[in-house]
């Protein structure tokens, strides 16, 4: 009877070196939240976007688009996660959350943050003035020419890097970091306008009362349309993918209209915009 071949004890001591070499399949974001059935979606508050309502349900055109992609690609559990807007994009490359789901415009230097999806929006600018708009605001320049004007804006948003390309220089300009606090900023003369965008003011004047107004002649660079979309880390291409051709499915058909009508959002918002034109920009 034969006896077994031995291995030398150093060849031995090869093979298992490489066995335990080799890289473990590591799991994707995507292979994760569809095999836990949950995701983390970051979210600001600023009405009609993302905001907690007073019976603690998170609601806003982008967390309920996010509900509905997300449940069409096996995840039903959208988990919400609030975050000050400034801490957004940091808050997701640390890992805390897995997408902001908060209205963010895609910009060109958010692109080398983030992954965005093709824009799920676009929309324009105007102002929150006092009633009667006695300073006679109706634009960026106006603004920058009047030397006794402070205007208020959400801090890390677009519109402060419109307002400084305008000529308005830092000192006039008070940075907030809430749509509230820039509602309240106005109301107590603390600023004399803010901007942001033409549904949020409208929002904010309805909810300031007399003494507050939206205006609807504000004259904007039309460079300044801002194109909404969702975010993931740039290692998460696999799941931005993902979302993004159900994104592209969905959007403009009759359940994604009836979804965001209730935040202000028609056919008028939809738009063929991409990242890659945004980037190219």
């Amino acid at each position: 009877m034969k006896t077994p071949i031995q291995l030398p004890a150093l060849a031995l001591f090869a093979v298992a070196a490489l066995t335990l070499s080799l890289p473990a399949s590591a799991e994707t974001t995507l292979e994760r939240i569809q095999r836990t059935g949950e995701v983390r979606v970051a979210y600001a508050n600023e009405a009609p976007f993302a905001y907690t309502l007073a019976n603690g349900k998170v609601t806003g055109e982008s967390p309920e688009i996010a509900k509905i992609i997300f449940a069409k690609l096996g995840v039903p559990n959208v988990k919400p996660v609030l975050v000050e807007w400034g801490s957004l994009i940091p808050g997701l490359m640390a890992g805390r959350f897995d997408v902001i789901a908060a209205g963010m415009y895609v910009t060109p230097e958010r692109i080398k943050q983030v992954l965005f999806t093709d824009p799920h929006y676009q929309l324009a600018d105007t102002l929150l003035v006092a009633k009667g708009n006695p300073r006679k605001l109706r634009s960026y320049a106006d603004i920058a020419a009047n030397g006794k004007v402070r205007l208020a804006v959400m801090a890390g948003t677009a519109q402060y890097a419109y307002a400084i390309s305008a000529g308005i220089p830092e000192s006039r300009i008070m940075q907030v970091p809430t749509t509230t606090a820039q509602l309240q900023a106005v109301r107590t003369r603390r600023a004399d306008v803010a901007v942001g965008t033409a549904l949020t003011m409208k929002a904010l004047a309805v909810k300031g009362g007399a003494r507050v107004a939206a205006t609807t002649d504000f004259a904007d660079d039309p460079s300044h349309i801002g194109y909404g979309a969702l975010a993931f880390r740039q290692s998460d291409q696999t799941l931005r993918d993902a979302v993004n051709g159900a994104l592209q499915e969905w959007l403009g058909s009759p359940e994604h209209l009836a979804t965001v009508a209730p935040f202000g959002f028609d056919s008028s918002n939809l738009t063929k915009k991409t990242v890659a034109e945004i980037a190219a920009q």
